[in-house]
């Protein structure tokens, strides 16, 4: 029988999965970030004491979930599309991320398993990791936004901490070959519009990469 790979409950969440997790960054985050990467972080100070909380940043590259995890310093729970989790994804990447937490997404329509996941999530201590760009995107502009981040924000009254990446421009081969910086945002109210929320997180991400931001002006076209 084929693995459901969008279905967590609170156990999956426990602490031998805590432990992987944890080794994991400690031993190949942190090292792979700082000797190869040269990673500079700022904002530590805007991570909520809370777990009930919304990890979202824009999407450069596949280390972006590990880079984001140690750099708040949380136990996240990532959201990934499906195809990750196929076949030609490959045994050894499908079950890493799947170990470290993360769950499988249809992201043209969500399924109730999804919304359950998010439920279990947020019934433990663990954060919730959402890229709302919903792939990897190497063009400096923030423009087409996946709002499922938004809509399990206020359904399960999260508010949204948006993550800035920036100066990622290729896998590093060597030691301190690349140069990455990581900035952790004020966090956005889970009560304020969508629109509003939208808005916020689009320019917070735009002021800490320096992308162009299109969302005020794709808002304006509606």
């Amino acid at each position: 029988m084929a693995r459901n790979y969008n279905k967590r409950t609170e156990k999956d969440y426990g602490i031998l999965r805590k432990i992987f997790y944890k080794l994991f960054v400690l031993l190949v985050a942190y090292p792979v970030t700082y000797l190869m990467y040269n990673i500079k972080i700022y904002g530590k100070e805007n991570v909520p004491k809370s777990s009930r909380v919304i990890y979202t940043a824009n999407h450069v590259s596949y280390i972006d979930p590990p880079v984001l995890s140690m750099a708040v310093d949380k136990f996240v729970a990532y959201m990934a599309k499906q195809e990750l989790f196929g076949e030609e994804t490959g045994s050894v990447l499908r079950y890493l991320v799947h170990t470290l937490g993360a769950f499988a997404v249809n992201r043209e329509k969500p399924e109730l398993a999804t919304f359950k996941t998010v439920k279990a999530i947020f019934n433990t201590s663990w954060s919730l990791g959402i890229f709302p760009q919903g792939k990897i995107v190497h063009e400096p502009v923030i423009s087409d936004i996946h709002k499922g981040f938004i809509m399990f924000a206020k359904k399960f009254k999260a508010d949204i901490v948006p993550v800035g990446l920036k100066g990622f421009d290729g896998y590093a081969k060597k030691l301190f070959e690349k140069h990455l910086t990581v900035t952790i945002g004020t966090p956005i109210s889970y009560e304020l519009t969508e629109d509003e929320i939208l808005k916020e997180w689009a320019r917070q991400i735009c002021e800490y990469t320096g992308f162009e931001n299109r969302i005020e002006s794709s808002l304006e076209v509606k």
